[in-house]
């Protein structure tokens, strides 16, 4: 478990740096990421790009662990603060989008050392 965390960890640090191809290096080639502004999953590597260009134009998310455990099918489960401001870092007004600040729950699946699949579910 002690691997899958660390990957997990690496992923969020990369993520809220705006990192893209340092989240997709740990990555499947055709994971399945959840879309937490439309809904449904994104797959792939080159729409994951897409899909993050488009999300980091709009608005500024920033995502913090807060407790991290093995799910009873082998996934990683993190319990996680989601904080979405806009491109100035002020809180969202009249947002159109999905995005808000919540607790979130964030399960990742792994497939030979990657994450092959990640979902969204509601927080504690």
């Amino acid at each position: 478990m002690e691997g899958d965390i660390a990957l997990v960890s690496h992923i969020y640090e990369r993520f809220n740096a705006r990192d893209i191809d340092g989240v997709l290096a740990a990555l499947c080639d055709d994971v399945a990421w959840s879309n937490g502004m439309d809904g449904g999953h994104v797959h792939g590597h080159a729409a994951l790009r897409e899909y993050w260009t488009r999300q980091w134009a709009l608005v500024s998310p920033h995502v913090e662990p807060k407790e991290i455990a093995r799910g009873t099918d082998g996934s990683i489960v993190v319990d996680v603060l989601q904080s979405i401001r806009d491109l100035d870092g002020n809180p969202l007004e009249g947002q159109t989008h999905g995005l808000k600040d919540r607790m979130v729950a964030h399960v990742f699946h792994f497939q030979k050392g990657k994450v092959a699949r990640f979902d969204i579910g509601d927080g504690r």
